[in-house]
């Protein structure tokens, strides 16, 4: 992997991350339990492709 795209995958995780603790912070937030659920199904998936990003490493 050239330091480029090692570059790439660091940007990505971090994108993921910062998805994964907006999608903790407002499933928190929220009242409504299919909302709530759909926000935490949200978290999941972004938990995931960072798994999956990481994995490249």
């Amino acid at each position: 992997m050239t330091e480029k795209e090692l570059l790439y995958v660091q940007d990505a995780l971090g994108h993921e991350q910062y998805f994964q603790t907006q999608c903790r912070e407002t499933s928190s937030k929220i009242q409504d339990p299919e909302l709530k659920h759909c926000i935490e199904d949200m978290s999941n998936k972004h938990r995931e492709i960072f798994n999956s990003f990481y994995g490249l490493l």
